[in-house]
C-alpha cells in the first residue's frame, strides 16, 4: 500500500478521536498535559491546563484547516492575500470555542475537572501585534472572511514583543516589554520547512544574460531568512479554517564559526542578533535614523517573504503569468506594505524575466490599496538615502515607475506643468523622499477609504489629482467589526436576550437586528435589556476593584473614552469637560445631575511626548477629583492602565455613553464606535468618519 494511502487511513482514525463531547475534550486535555506539556499529576499548574486546552482545540482546528487548504488547492480558487504590518488579535480561546460550537461542552468538561472556563480564558495573554484600530480591523477581517468561506490568507510579522505593556507610576505612563510569547502560544504552528531569503544593502550592476539582454542584478550584502508561523483562523460554525501566516526573522547562518574558534564570541553571534532584531518588537520608535531603518526593514522583510510564498504557490499550478490576476489578489492594509509594488516588479522583471510593461500591467491588476488616514505624519515617506542604501534595486524601480507615470500625467494634462511636482512619487527638497502612498495608488487598480466621508476627503484633498486621473479606481469600503467577538463573545447576556427574541441569524447577518425595533417600546424587553446592562456594569465595577482597588458605583453613568492617546482624538477636550463638571459641582454640590464615572484608557506612543502629558494630566485630575469628599459619589475619573482588546471586551458592554470626539475630518472611520453601538451604548461624537453612517443607520433622533 502506498505511504499516502496508509497515512490517509491513519488520519481518518485520528480524526474520529477529535470529537467534541465532554469526555473526548477531557481526554485530549489529559493527553496534552502528559505528552505535550510533559507534566505529571504532582506538577500540574492551572496554566498547564489552559495550555493543554488550547492545544486540544488547535487539534480540532488543524483537521479543518488541512481540509480547507486542500479544497482551495483542488479547485484552484482565486485567493485574496491581506498584507498588514499589524494584527491586534487579542485572546483566541473563547472566540475559537464559540466559532467551533463547543463552548458549552468545554465549560461542562472543565466543571467535571473542578475548573472554571472563565479562569482559563483569563490566563491567555493578548496577542497584541498592533497599535489600534488598523490592527483590530485586520483581525476582524480574518474572522469575517473565514465565516464567509472566502479563500483568504493574512500575512504579517510574528513580533516577539507586541505593543508595550503600560503601567502608571506617579501618574505617568511607563512602558515595559510585552513578552506575550513568554509562556508559549498554543495556537501557532511553527513551519521550520518554510523559509525564504530576505536581502538588504549591496549594489546593482548591469550584466548580459544568456539571451544577450542587458539585465539589472542586485548584489546584496546581508541576508536573513523569514520563517513561517501559521495561526488557524476558524469561521463561525463553518468547516472553513483560513490561515494567518506570521514571519519570524532568523539568521541565514547560526554564527561565524571562524570567529568563534578565534575566541571572538560576541562577533561570532552578531549576524544572529542582527537578524532577530527585525521581528523582535512591534513598530520601533522611529525618532532616530536607526528606528526608521528598522521600520523599513520590517516592512520589506514581511512583504518579500509573503510575495515569495504567494508566487511559489501560484507557480505550482500555473506557468502562464497572464493568469496571475485571475488567481491572486493582494490587499495592502494602509501604506506600510506598499514596497510590495516595487518588490513584485523586481521579482517579475529581474527574476522571472518578464518585459517591464507586462510586469507593470500584472502588478496593477493584482494590487489594491486601503488608505486609513489623511494625517500628513501617517503618510509614509522614505528618504532616497535610506531606501537607496537598504534597497538599492527598489529605488531604481521606483524611479522607473515614476518616469513612466509622469509621462502619462503630462499626456493626460499637458497644460498643468505644476501637476508633475504635485503627483510625483519623488518629493523634491533638501532631502528627496519617496511618497509611499503615491506608489500604492499608482501601482493598484483599486483604492479605498474606510468610511464615506473619509473616501470623499481622499478624493477632494490629499489624493485629488490622482482621483481626477483615475476616477474609476477610487471607491469606499466602510470599516466593520465581527459580531462574533464584539457581541456574541464579549456580551453573552445581551446575545442570549437578542437570540431569544429574534433567533440566531443576526450572528452572521447584522441586518437581522432590525427585527428588534418592534420590541424597543415594550416595557418587558426594556427591563430585560436594562438588567443586562446593569449586570455588565457590576461585573466591570468588580473588575476595577480587583485590579485597581478603586470603588466604582455600578449605578452611576459610565462615560467611556478608550482609544490610542493622540491630540486629534481629543482626550484633552474630554478632560476639560470633566474639570468643568467638577468645578460646577464644587460651586453647587446639589447640582441635579446623575452620578457619573468617567473612564479613560489608551496608550501613548513611546516617542509622543504630548500624548504622554495628556495621560499624566488625566491621572493628576483624577487624584484631585477622587479625593474630594465634597463631591464623592457624584463624579469619578479613572484612567485604566494597559488598555488592550481583553479590557475592551469587558468595558464596552458596560458603557452607557462612549466618546468619539476626534477633530472633524481626522478620524478616517473608527471601529470602536461600532462596538459600543452594538452593545447598546450611546455615542457622543463629532460628525466624522463612521459616526455619520451610524447616525444614518440608527436615525439621528437616536
Amino acid at each position: 500500500m502506498p505511504i499516502t494511502k496508509k497515512i490517509n487511513r491513519l488520519w481518518k482514525t485520528i480524526s474520529q478521536s477529535q470529537k467534541t463531547d465532554e469526555d473526548s475534550i477531557i481526554a485530549s486535555i489529559a493527553n496534552h498535559l502528559q505528552f505535550s506539556v510533559c507534566k505529571n499529576s504532582e506538577s500540574i499548574k492551572p496554566f498547564d491546563i489552559y495550555y493543554s486546552l488550547g492545544l486540544a482545540m488547535r487539534d480540532r482546528l488543524v483537521e479543518r484547516w488541512n481540509n480547507t487548504q486542500q479544497t482551495y488547492d483542488q479547485i484552484d480558487a482565486k485567493r485574496v492575500y491581506y498584507l498588514s504590518l499589524e494584527y491586534l488579535m487579542g485572546r483566541s480561546l473563547q472566540n475559537t470555542l464559540i466559532n467551533l460550537g463547543v463552548y458549552e461542552n468545554c465549560d461542562r468538561a472543565l466543571k467535571k475537572l473542578g475548573l472554571d472556563l472563565r479562569d482559563m480564558e483569563e490566563m491567555e495573554a493578548d496577542a497584541g501585534l498592533g497599535n489600534g484600530g488598523l490592527g483590530r480591523l485586520a483581525a476582524c477581517f480574518l474572522d469575517s472572511m473565514a465565516t464567509l468561506e472566502l479563500p483568504a490568507y493574512g500575512y504579517g510579522i510574528r513580533y516577539e514583543y507586541g505593543i508595550f505593556a503600560q503601567s502608571i507610576h506617579n501618574g505617568e505612563q511607563v512602558e515595559s516589554p510585552d513578552n506575550w510569547l513568554s509562556h508559549g502560544y498554543p495556537w501557532e504552528i511553527p513551519r521550520r520547512d518554510i523559509k525564504f531569503p530576505v536581502h538588504f544593502y549591496g549594489q546593482v550592476k548591469e550584466v548580459r544574460n544568456e539571451q544577450g539582454h542587458l539585465q539589472r542584478v542586485w548584489e546584496t550584502e546581508h541576508q536573513v531568512q523569514a520563517m513561517a508561523y501559521d495561526v488557524p483562523i476558524p469561521g463561525y460554525q463553518t468547516n472553513t479554517v483560513n490561515n494567518l501566516r506570521l514571519w519570524r526573522a532568523v539568521p541565514s547562518k547560526s554564527f561565524d564559526f571562524r570567529l568563534f574558534n578565534q575566541g571572538d564570541y560576541l562577533h561570532a553571534l552578531e549576524d544572529k542578533q542582527k537578524s532577530a532584531t527585525i521581528s523582535t518588537v512591534l513598530y520601533p520608535n522611529d525618532k532616530n535614523f536607526s528606528g526608521k531603518e528598522l521600520r523599513l526593514k520590517q516592512q520589506y522583510f514581511f512583504v518579500t517573504a509573503s510575495l515569495q510564498d504567494i508566487l511559489q504557490g501560484f507557480k505550482k499550478k500555473h506557468s502562464d503569468w497572464n493568469v496571475l490576476p485571475k488567481k491572486v489578489s493582494i490587499q495592502l492594509n494602509d501604506t506600510h506594505p506598499s514596497i510590495a509594488i516595487a518588490e513584485l516588479m523586481r521579482i517579475l522583471v529581474d527574476l522571472e524575466d518578464l518585459e517591464w510593461d507586462d510586469a507593470w500591467r500584472l502588478t496593477q491588476q493584482v494590487f489594491s490599496y486601503t488608505n486609513h488616514t489623511v494625517l500628513p505624519e501617517a503618510l509614509e515617506k522614505w528618504t532616497i538615502e535610506l531606501l537607496g542604501d537598504l534597497l538599492p534595486r527598489h529605488l531604481e524601480i521606483i524611479y522607473q515607475i515614476n518616469h513612466q507615470f509622469l509621462a502619462e500625467v503630462q499626456q493626460h494634462d499637458p497644460n498643468r506643468p505644476e501637476l508633475l511636482a504635485q503627483v510625483s512619487l519623488i518629493e523634491e527638497g533638501w532631502s528627496k523622499q519617496i511618497r509611499m502612498p503615491f506608489l500604492a495608488i499608482v501601482g493598484s487598480h483599486a483604492i479605498n477609504g474606510v468610511s464615506a466621508m473619509h473616501t470623499e476627503l481622499l478624493k477632494t484633498t490629499i489624493f485629488r489629482d490622482f482621483s481626477e486621473m483615475y476616477p474609476q479606481r477610487f471607491q469606499n469600503k466602510t470599516n466593520g467589526i465581527t459580531p462574533r467577538r464584539w457581541l456574541l463573545t464579549c456580551n453573552p447576556e445581551l446575545s442570549t436576550l437578542i437570540s431569544k427574541t429574534i433567533g440566531n441569524d443576526w450572528i452572521t447577518n447584522l441586518d437581522q437586528l432590525k427585527q428588534l425595533i418592534p420590541y424597543a417600546n415594550q416595557s418587558r424587553f426594556q427591563n430585560q435589556w436594562q438588567k443586562v446592562k446593569q449586570k455588565k456594569k457590576e461585573q466591570m465595577s468588580a473588575w476595577i476593584w480587583k485590579h485597581h482597588h478603586i470603588e466604582v458605583d455600578p449605578h452611576s453613568m459610565f462615560d467611556v473614552q478608550i482609544k490610542r492617546i493622540h491630540e486629534y482624538k481629543r482626550q484633552l477636550l474630554n478632560l476639560l469637560y470633566v474639570v468643568t463638571l467638577y468645578n460646577r459641582l464644587r460651586r453647587n454640590p446639589d447640582l441635579p445631575i446623575p452620578p457619573r464615572t468617567v473612564i479613560m484608557g489608551g496608550k501613548a506612543a513611546p516617542g509622543y511626548d504630548m500624548a504622554k502629558s495628556i495621560i499624566h494630566l488625566a491621572n493628576d485630575i483624577a487624584q484631585v477629583i477622587n479625593t474630594d469628599e465634597q463631591i464623592q459619589g457624584k463624579l469619578t475619573l479613572l484612567f485604566l492602565e494597559n488598555y488592550n482588546v481583553s479590557l475592551a471586551e469587558k468595558l464596552i458592554p458596560a458603557t452607557d455613553i462612549s466618546q468619539h470626539i476626534s477633530t472633524a475630518g481626522t478620524e478616517a472611520s473608527g471601529t470602536g464606535n461600532m462596538k459600543f453601538s452594538l452593545n447598546g451604548s450611546l455615542i457622543l461624537g463629532t460628525f466624522d468618519g463612521a459616526n455619520l453612517e451610524i447616525a444614518e443607520e440608527v436615525g439621528e433622533e437616536n
